[in-house]
């Protein structure tokens, strides 16, 4: 049986917080379960909308945010963020599909942090950037 991971935590001792937003259930369920495994706290929400009202309920450290979304997209939703005196410091990773040099402009002029091409990066990789992020 593996050894089981330390529990990420924050500067304060509390759980790292992380708020995954999703829509494709499969990518979804895999990045839960790695992020989980290296000892973060992980919300998941499956459109833009939830995402914003879980983003508010739970306040994360950090929010790995496709673009891509049912109801509201990720532009939009990083948008409403940073607008939200309360999660404007929450860190952003955008992981998404859209590779074109203009969506990653966009997504890094609104305030992302970071901007992955999901089909680039191995969960373990993106896990790793979420790590240098938040510690």
């Amino acid at each position: 049986m593996p050894p089981k991971s330390k529990q990420q935590t924050t500067s304060h001792g509390s759980p790292v917080k992380v708020l995954l937003v999703e829509d494709d259930a499969f990518l979804a369920g895999m990045y839960v379960t790695k992020l989980n495994l290296e000892g973060f706290q992980v919300t998941l929400a499956s459109d833009g909308e939830q995402g914003l009202e879980e983003a508010k309920r739970v306040v994360p450290e950090l929010i790995l945010l496709d673009i891509v979304l049912p109801k509201k997209d990720g532009f939009e939703v990083l948008k409403e963020l940073k607008k939200d005196s309360s999660l404007k410091n929450s860190k952003v990773i955008l992981l998404t599909n859209l590779g074109q040099r203009e969506d990653v402009t966009k997504g890094l002029d609104l305030g992302a942090d970071d901007y992955l091409i999901k089909a680039h990066f191995m969960p373990s990789e993106v896990v790793e950037k979420i790590k240098k992020l938040v510690n």
